[in-house]
Parts: C-alpha cells; sequence; structure tokens
C-alpha cells in the first residue's frame, strides 16, 4: 500500500471511530431511543386515557386534543399546563417536543393517518441496562463504490413494520455496487437533504448481526455516483427500543452476501 492511501485509509478509520464514538453518545442520550418506553396509538384509547400517560389524549381531525388537570403536572411548551390544547405532530428533536413531564418528553407522532404519543423516559430501564454497541472495526474493503440509478417515479409498497403492522415504504431508486465481483442493488429512498437511505438484511442477519441494519449514504453526484460505505451501517431504532415501528427490508433487499462490517447488536451490562 502506497504513503497515500496508507493515509487515506488511516483518516478513514479515525473518521469512523468518532463517527462510533458520537453514535454510542447519541443513542445513551436522555431521551435518545433507548428512552422510548411506549408507543400508543390513540386509536387503540378511544376514551384517551392511556395506561401510565398523563392527560387525556383524543384525536380531532388534523390535531390531537390534550386535556390536562393539575394532578397531571404537565408542560406545554415549558409552562405548567392545565386545561385543554390543540397538538399537532411534533417534528424536531424530542428534546423540542411540545408536552413533557420532568424529564419525560410525550410526543405526538402521526402515521398514515393514524395518532399516536411517544413517551421518552430517561430512567428508562433500557437506557441504565446499555453498555455499549458492537461494531466491526472499520474495513476500507466496505467502503464501495457504486452507482444510484434514479426510479422514473417514486414507487410506494407495503412492508411489514417492527410492530407487526404493514405500513408504505416510499423507494425513489436503487444503488448499485459490486462484492467479489458480483453486482448487488438495493432499493433506496431520498432524504430531505438529498442523501439516501436502505433498510436492508445480509446473510449475517438476525445471527451475528441485528434483524435488519439501516444505511444511509451520501447525496448521489450529478453522475449518480455514490459511496456506499457498511463501516456505516447502522442499527435501527428498535434495536435499542421495542416501541419503534421501524420497517422491515423491502423485497429485493436481502443481500445474498455476508456484510460483516458496520454495526452488529446492542450490548447491555
Amino acid at each position: 500500500m502506497s504513503t497515500d492511501a496508507q493515509q487515506d485509509s488511516g483518516e478513514e478509520f479515525h473518521a469512523w471511530q468518532r463517527w462510533h464514538e458520537g453514535r454510542i453518545v447519541a443513542v445513551a442520550a436522555p431521551h435518545g431511543p433507548l428512552a422510548l418506553t411506549g408507543t400508543h396509538w390513540l386509536a387503540d384509547h378511544p376514551e384517551g386515557r392511556i395506561p401510565a400517560v398523563p392527560g387525556q389524549w383524543t384525536e380531532d381531525g388534523d390535531e390531537v386534543v390534550l386535556t390536562a388537570g393539575p394532578e397531571d403536572t404537565l408542560t406545554v411548551d415549558g409552562k405548567p399546563f392545565t386545561g385543554e390544547v390543540r397538538l399537532d405532530a411534533d417534528r424536531g428533536a424530542i428534546d423540542t417536543s411540545r408536552v413533557a413531564q420532568g424529564e419525560r418528553r410525550l410526543v405526538v407522532l402521526r402515521r398514515e393517518g393514524l395518532w399516536a404519543v411517544r413517551d421518552f423516559d430517561p430512567l428508562s430501564p433500557a437506557r441504565h441496562a446499555f453498555r455499549t454497541i458492537d461494531a466491526t472495526p472499520y474495513d476500507p474493503r466496505w467502503s464501495l463504490e457504486g452507482t444510484y440509478r434514479p426510479y422514473a417515479a417514486e414507487k410506494n409498497i407495503r412492508v411489514g413494520n417492527a410492530d407487526g403492522r404493514e405500513r408504505g415504504l416510499g423507494l425513489s431508486g436503487e444503488i448499485a455496487f459490486t462484492v467479489d465481483g458480483t453486482e448487488h442493488t438495493l432499493q433506496v429512498a431520498v432524504e430531505p437533504d438529498g442523501s439516501l437511505w436502505a433498510v436492508f438484511a445480509d446473510t449475517t442477519s438476525g445471527t451475528s448481526s441485528y434483524r435488519f441494519r439501516f444505511l444511509r449514504p451520501r447525496a448521489p453526484g450529478e453522475d449518480g455516483s455514490v459511496r456506499v460505505d457498511f463501516n456505516r451501517a447502522l442499527l435501527p431504532p428498535c434495536a435499542f427500543a421495542d416501541h419503534f415501528i421501524c420497517p422491515f427490508p423491502p423485497p429485493g433487499n436481502t443481500l445474498a452476501v455476508a456484510v460483516p462490517a458496520g454495526e452488529r447488536n446492542r450490548i447491555d451490562g
């Protein structure tokens, strides 16, 4: 390996190390994914009372109505709240959700027209049991050159989700890359910032790695070139808390090869 190649590989390793350490910090944050203790669909609670969640939550068309008394000890927009308030879905960071009870954050969620309340509690057992993320050390062989091939029109398919329900998954194209001389493809969505997102599995899934993972390549170049870096394969949120509704890989996104790279599993201590 040339000196320049060795230097590039070293820089990539250190960049990956910083990314990996940042992931551990983010996952273990007070309102990170380990803090999620429940996703409560309002359709399952037509009376508006959710066990262990303060207040009364009812849906009213394009809004959720929260009614609370002093005994609920809720705040809205950082101020003590009693009475009735109409809420839209929270779209920012968990810390910025409008409704809280002490350090707990009660996040309003909407999926395919259905409303839910998510309960993020820094005192969750999962957060305090967590030790680290098991990840394979950086391997430059798994940082691959790829090509993004957009579809003529976005397609929406139904896939199973981690909570046992089926929901739509929007797909905008595919990325193609080569492993040991064989081309493989993954269907991807395009994020608002132009980056890509894939849900995938491989022959290690469910054995030496979690049952599926996410991949988030940066936005492709004008010529469609894209870096497919499996060193940054991510555990989905549902690997940290059972109450997330992560989509399973769509048909065609289970690779017929082993990908011994990236995040593998959560480790509790």
